[in-house]
């Protein structure tokens, strides 16, 4: 498989091999952001084919469909000249949906996904919605019934026999907040619609479906206040609750299956647990059924299509996990967690049970996935991609979480990254802040951006401060109008640990971040300039009150008026802490080298907040700028990260060179 696959894809692709284990030089930054050549497999209903992404027609990705029965070369069935494939799913075993994302040249940006519809032999190509790029609608517009681009994929169903899907309209900027988002059912062969939105509430915004994927729970989000709706047997939604969609107190419903059983998220011993619910009342019944201590319960239920028996739960602790309640799933793990020991071994399938072959994920630490096909009556297990050569695991660092006390006594969560070699003795370091910040932040696989930082010998700290989530509601609450404040007293807690423990050198350490986690970069260089001798801003907030008063963001303005006042800061009650919260209002004050970099067409933090703080600093500013004119919120072309990451490079070697 792994030479089938090698010569049908990789043929006459330019492999970078020049970093090998034991090579001086690490890895250019180019073999760290770059896409790989063969990604995203994922199997038919009955494991018999596999659709992959994988590099065809002048070098963009294209869905390619490989038969496992006859292993003849994967046929490629769909792509485009202008962009590339981003995610496909099987909705039947003869025909799947895909839809389309930026190339990673620079040269398409594509303003909504699309989606298309094709059969596995490249046949019957249709168009169900727009995108903003009229080049991209080569397929049949015969009888074109083509949705807006506000419509999104929300589902397969659960079936996998038809071929239909069901898709959700977002309302357009324009349009009252009552409209909602709706929901209908989209035959991927006429393009004719169903709608699944007669008699719902206004501000409708969640959607939960039953495990025939009848629509069963609708959230609602309005003037700050969460009110679910249940679906009765007449179908018609009747106010199930109200609750407060950031303290929730009543439970969050995740699945509803067959013979009444309805499961939800609830809080147990300061943590999210999986509770049984009445389906009437929605209250907990009994213990938790599943329950992660430490962390919030986050991840999915593994059903049988069709039936919706429930056979394992996949989770993420300090790293990704699965449950499995079959036997036969069961005893396919073992034999597969003992062929790939020391990797966290995730599968995939539809029809898990009666599958002939699955998809292997096996994730690590000190490489990208790898990915295995296991044929489930030989028990073989087959590489279907070999290692990548020019990350070798040799250049990477050891990833690895602790818990370290803030000053207050709250526990922090940290994910730390050995330099690679290990450490040796006290080590220059960076403290890379993630952005949200009301997410969790870090997670144990492998991460280009702290081992590209570890393969130059660095130490890399990414702490989940307060305000993180999926570490308990307290974790998160402690957190609320703390930016700029306790949440900025967590880094230094985060580095003053690794310096007692002798692992991070206190006259070495550089902040950086992206988002918000640029603008505690920023705000170490006015506030704790004695810890960090340099800071990297990508991307980031310089001024909290421009986040509420600037009108061509996309924060909404339900956001703005009852998340941000509560979470971040009112502009008006918190006028004065904004105003020493927010780095531009002190950038005088800053002395310590900055690396600030931002995007043209970012509408999340608007370029604005980076050239009115680049006009602000005092003239003798220590200060590289650049500003990437295509880029949004975040680097997506590969010459951006390769500038970008090259820029970093010699920023952090001027910075943090040894101090004699």
């Amino acid at each position: 498989m792994k030479n089938l696959l090698a010569a049908s894809l990789l043929a006459g692709t330019a492999m970078l091999v020049s970093a090998v284990a034991g090579a001086a030089e690490p890895p250019p930054a180019t073999a760290f952001f770059k896409r790989a050549a063969v990604r995203a497999p994922k199997l038919s209903p009955s494991g018999r084919y596999l659709a992959i992404q994988a590099s065809g027609k002048d070098d963009r990705i294209w869905l390619a469909v490989l038969d496992l029965q006859t292993l003849q070369a994967p046929k490629f069935i769909a792509g485009f000249n202008d962009a590339d494939i981003a995610t496909q799913h099987w909705i039947s075993e003869d025909r799947l949906v895909f839809d389309v994302s930026d190339s990673p040249d620079g040269t398409t940006r594509v303003n909504g996904q699309g989606l298309w519809a094709v059969d596995r032999d490249g046949a019957n190509l249709r168009q169900l919605i727009k995108t903003d790029k009229p080049f991209l609608t080569a397929a049949t517009l015969i009888a074109d019934r083509r949705l807006d681009a506000n419509w999104v994929l929300h589902s397969v169903p659960p079936g996998l026999d038809g071929s239909e899907v069901v898709v959700l309209r977002q309302p357009w900027w324009n349009e009252s907040a009552a409209t909602g988002v709706q929901m209908a059912r989209l035959d991927t062969r006429t393009g004719l619609t169903r709608t699944l939105s007669e008699g719902i509430p206004d501000h409708s915004w969640h959607w939960l479906l039953d495990w025939r994927g009848v629509p069963r729970i609708i959230d609602t989000l309005d003037q700050g206040r969460s009110r679910l709706y249940r679906r009765d047997e007449g179908g018609r939604w009747q106010r199930w609750y109200d609750d407060d969609p950031h303290a929730r107190q009543h439970p969050w419903p995740i699945w509803w299956g067959p013979d009444g059983l309805v499961l939800g998220e609830q809080a147990h011993r300061g943590f999210g647990a999986v509770f049984r619910l009445d389906p009437d009342s929605g209250r907990a019944e009994g213990g938790p059924l599943i329950s992660t201590p430490g962390y919030d319960f986050t991840g999915s239920l593994l059903t049988e299509p069709g039936s919706g028996r429930l056979l394992g739960v996949r989770f993420e602790t300090d790293a990704p996990g699965v449950v499995w309640l079959d036997k036969t799933m069961k005893d396919h793990q073992a034999a597969i967690d003992a062929r790939l020991p020391g990797s966290v071994n995730l599968i995939e399938c539809l029809r898990c049970v009666r599958a002939s072959h699955l998809v292997v994920t096996s994730l690590s630490d000190v490489r990208p996935p790898l990915y295995f096909l296991y044929e489930t009556a030989e028990k073989r297990l087959q590489p279907l991609v070999g290692a990548r050569p020019d990350l070798p695991v040799a250049a990477m660092g050891q990833r690895d979480y602790h818990r370290v006390k803030a000053r207050d006594g709250l526990e922090l969560p940290v994910l730390v990254t050995q330099p690679a070699g290990g450490l040796k003795g006290r080590t220059p370091t960076v403290v890379l802040v993630h952005g949200g910040p009301y997410v969790r932040g870090t997670h144990w696989p492998w991460s280009p951006y702290a081992q590209f930082l570890a393969s130059r010998g660095y130490l890399v700290l990414e702490p989940e401060f307060r305000g993180s989530t999926g570490y308990g509601f307290r974790h998160f609450r402690a957190g609320w109008k703390q930016w700029g404040l306790a949440m900025q007293d967590d880094l230094a807690d985060t580095l003053a640990w690794a310096v007692e423990r002798g692992w991070a050198d206190p006259k070495r350490v550089c902040v950086m971040g992206a988002s918000y986690g640029g603008y505690a970069a920023m705000m170490a260089a006015v506030t704790q300039q004695d810890l960090f001798r340099c800071a990297i801003n990508w991307v980031g907030v310089t001024d909290i009150g421009l986040m509420s008063s600037i009108h061509w963001s996309d924060f909404s303005e339900s956001w703005k008026q009852y998340g941000m006042k509560r979470l971040v800061a009112d502009p008006d009650a918190d006028a004065e802490q904004i105003r020493k919260t927010s780095p531009l209002a002190r950038a005088r004050e800053i002395r310590i080298p900055l690396l600030m970099a931002y995007g043209g067409e970012d509408r999340r933090v608007p370029l604005k907040h980076g050239t009115e703080m680049k006009a602000a600093l005092r003239a003798d500013q220590p200060l590289e700028w650049v500003v990437y004119p295509e880029e949004g919120h975040g680097w997506f072309n590969l010459k951006t990260n390769e500038d970008f990451w090259g820029r970093v490079e010699r920023f952090l070697a001027r910075h943090l060179a040894p101090v004699n």
